[in-house]
């Protein structure tokens, strides 16, 4: 049974053609391996292999479809003779090639194939032991609807140790640290402290920005630390629009495993506490405190980040 692609037509390609041609057009650049000739699936070859931005003003493409790259950064030299995938948007829209980059006398240059594919749009609906959403800005009433749920790698609701960090991370992590105890030491902001952790994991990690098929659509924000006085959540600093003391109306959704109740919502404000940013401003963290809590809430949300009874 053939699968179904979901290629360009000849006429699209022509227009895409044009629109690298005219320049202006930043990609990114990942290599990839195909398992089998015959096997639709194509594969990053590690997953330490980050995808590399090559700017619009570092790529010339000539009439015959040949994309040559000046002055490209350094690490792409490590793809020359590797088969890549070249991804790109277009009037919004995510695309994507698979194709060579070869080296000449002119450089690197990679050859736009016949076959220029649509980005799939994969929406994953999963569900989650704990999520939130962020309503609304509470002094100006403006309605927000941001989705929140937990980071891929960190466990909520377990108390964090230093060992979730990355060893090869755990350096920059301490530095980090040293920061941040310090100015909590002087604004007297951070409760117990035990948020740092993933604060500092998060912020010396590499994250990827996936490119998407459509672009700047609004991914969910992951959720890196909650207990029954705060929320932390991490971020591209480009995508926080978070300030010191913005309070926000927001909803806690737990999951009641065994129960009739197949969800526990909790609605409480909360007030930007601090803002924690990686070394190279890349990344943020933004750390809410709870500003008003039933006191029934409380009691569970303790109860379940302590496993303690509540007092």
């Amino acid at each position: 049974m053939s699968m179904i692609k979901n290629s360009l037509s000849g006429i699209e390609r022509e227009l895409v053609l044009q629109y690298l041609i005219d320049g202006n057009v930043p990609v990114t650049l990942t290599p990839v391996e195909k398992q089998h000739v015959d096997d639709e699936t194509i594969h990053s070859l590690t997953s330490q292999i980050f995808p590399i931005a090559i700017k619009a003003e570092h790529m010339r493409v000539k009439k015959d479809g040949k994309i040559l790259l000046e002055n490209p950064p350094q690490s792409v030299q490590n793809f020359a003779d590797k088969t890549v995938k070249v991804e790109f948007y277009f009037n919004r829209v995510g695309l994507y090639f698979i194709s060579k980059v070869t080296e000449s006398k002119e450089g690197l240059s990679i050859s736009i194939p016949d076959e220029i594919e649509r980005i799939a749009d994969i929406i994953e609906e999963k569900k989650y032991d704990f999520s939130a959403d962020i309503y609304f800005e509470c002094n100006t009433r403006k309605e927000l609807e941001i989705k929140c749920i937990p980071c891929e790698d960190i466990e909520l609701f377990v108390r964090p140790a230093w060992k979730i960090i990355p060893l090869e991370n755990q350096k920059k992590a301490k530095e980090l640290l040293e920061t941040f105890v310090e100015q909590a030491k002087k604004e007297k902001n951070a409760g117990n402290g035990i948020q740092l952790i993933p604060i500092c994991k998060y912020l010396t990690e590499k994250h990827v920005k996936q490119m998407e098929a459509m672009q700047d659509r609004i991914r969910p924000i992951p959720v890196l630390f909650v207990d029954h006085e705060r929320f932390v959540l991490g971020m591209d600093s480009e995508q926080c629009t978070f300030f010191p003391f913005e309070e926000y109306g927001v909803k806690l959704s737990f999951s009641i495993k065994g129960g009739p109740i197949l969800t526990r919502d909790i609605y409480v404000t909360c007030i930007v506490n601090k803002i924690y940013r990686s070394a190279d401003g890349a990344s943020s963290c933004v750390d809410l405190r709870y500003t008003t809590m039933q006191e029934e809430d409380l009691r569970f949300i303790y109860e379940k980040a302590t496993s303690r009874l509540f007092n």
